[in-house]
């Protein structure tokens, strides 16, 4: 017999906050704001801006048209599948509307009634070339503000039946991000016809007192992650990186007797490799049970000049040292660098080390940044002190007061950014079991 798929889970709806409401209606023909184009929800995290993009979305198009095709994009494929694809089958199963999920091949799509609703990943400038040649009625970009321009731009100009609507919803970034300045200023409102809804989470009546002050406290208050994704504020980062920790660095290094009292369940390592002006950096960082606390466990930091085979020499002797304390089964290198991951390999063969060694993963710099940021307001890094190499880079990071709206990490030569990749790639394959954990 063929297997049946598995169904999802019906979606258990919430009480609807009036901003909520206002978001899933604002299209409505008796309603003055659907001589609106576009649609703009941003604010806070866990704001429910999400949940009612997707209903308003879904009610709209069902409503409205008959035999057309739409457009779903997030940041990534998982992304999209996860934060929008999931929560809309819920909702279908819900309402009991008829549906079929095609997961893969070139075409992945939604066929919800008569209409077909085509997914995205947006995190490359090349993604818009998927859109070319579709006629669409409409669009829904979740997590909008990660996306390229081009794709924004691409996408709106795919959508040309008449009654399209553009839908988006973000997290705001800086001050000067083209969809701030291009979508939210008061004349590019009222040219393309923006209706713009700001959300808090105050919006999201489903989220307790409790757990709003637990997301509060997940980001340094002051913070540029702390204005955008709670206070949900267009503004600029600008200064030191790590502010909470450069402030308090002591409260964040722990030594032996810290370990002895909290166990290491496993730990893996991330490498970055030097060049001209950079150093090659390995770093070691280990879990507790449950990732309550994440730790930088040992360091390796060489700036000097050094041949390939006395890198392979190093790197055998950090990997020995790791595994002879801690179960560690993974490294992950900078992908840049592919000859010098394969020498890393064939010495690990030569010498009889069994470790996993694979790419680094090298997602956007500031989710990295975001993540450590919000394991520090938690006080849930640590590093022991002997690290000091990773210490001084994560106490003294800053963001480059020459690109003041482009959120970028200071890289001159100079400043030690080869700790913070080395460190960032160790983590980085986890990091968002160890925040969903932490929620």
């Amino acid at each position: 017999m063929p297997r049946r798929k598995k169904r999802p889970a019906k979606f258990n709806f919430k009480p609807f906050s009036p901003q909520q409401q206002r978001l899933i209606h604002w299209w409505r023909p008796m309603i003055r704001t659907s001589e609106n184009n576009y649609v703009i929800a941003d604010g806070s995290i866990r704001s429910g801006k999400t949940i009612a993009c997707i209903i308003g979305f879904l009610t709209w198009s069902q409503e409205m048209f008959s035999g057309e095709s739409f457009i779903l994009a997030g940041k990534t494929m998982g992304a999209l599948k996860k934060n929008v694809v999931r929560p809309m089958l819920q909702m279908l199963e819900a309402w009991g509307w008829p549906y079929e999920y095609i997961r893969s091949g070139t075409d992945a799509r939604l066929e919800i009634g008569t209409n077909t609703y085509y997914l995205y990943g947006a995190n490359t400038e090349a993604a818009q070339d998927a859109l070319q040649g579709l006629t669409a009625a409409g669009a829904y970009l979740d997590e909008a503000a990660l996306f390229p321009k081009s794709f924004v731009d691409q996408a709106i100009a795919r959508c040309s039946v008449d009654g399209w609507k553009f839908w988006m919803n973000c997290n705001p970034a800086g001050p000067h991000h083209f969809i701030r300045e291009e979508y939210l200023t008061e004349e590019a409102m009222k040219q393309k016809k923006v209706y713009h809804l700001h959300f808090t989470m105050d919006d999201n009546l489903s989220i307790s007192p409790k757990r709003k002050e637990e997301y509060k406290n997940a980001w340094p208050h002051g913070s540029v992650f702390y204005k955008r994704f709670i206070l949900g504020k267009w503004v600029a980062a600008d200064g030191l990186i790590y502010q909470q920790f450069a402030d308090h660095v002591q409260e964040y290094l722990v030594d032996q007797k810290w370990l002895d009292e909290n166990q290491i369940v496993y730990a893996v390592i991330g490498v970055d490799f030097g060049g001209t002006k950079s150093a090659h950096s390995f770093t070691l960082t280990g879990f507790t049970k449950g990732f309550k606390q994440v730790v930088v466990l040992d360091e390796y930091y060489c700036k000097k000049r050094i041949n390939p085979k006395q890198l392979q020499d190093d790197f055998i002797d950090f990997v020995r040292r790791a595994q002879s304390r801690y179960k560690t089964y993974e490294v992950y290198c900078d992908s840049a660098e592919q000859t010098l991951i394969s020498g890393l390999e064939t010495a690990c063969i030569q010498e009889h080390v069994v470790i996993d060694i694979k790419n680094a993963i090298k997602g956007p710099i500031n989710d990295r940044i975001a993540f450590y940021n919000s394991l520090i307001a938690q006080h849930r890094w640590k590093v022991m002190k002997h690290c000091t190499h990773i210490i001084a880079a994560f106490e003294e990071a800053v963001y480059d007061e020459k690109k003041k709206n482009m959120d970028v990490r200071l890289d001159d030569g100079e400043m030690n950014v080869d700790s913070l990749d080395s460190t960032e790639y160790s983590t980085e394959s986890i990091q968002d079991e160890i925040m969903y954990i932490a929620a």
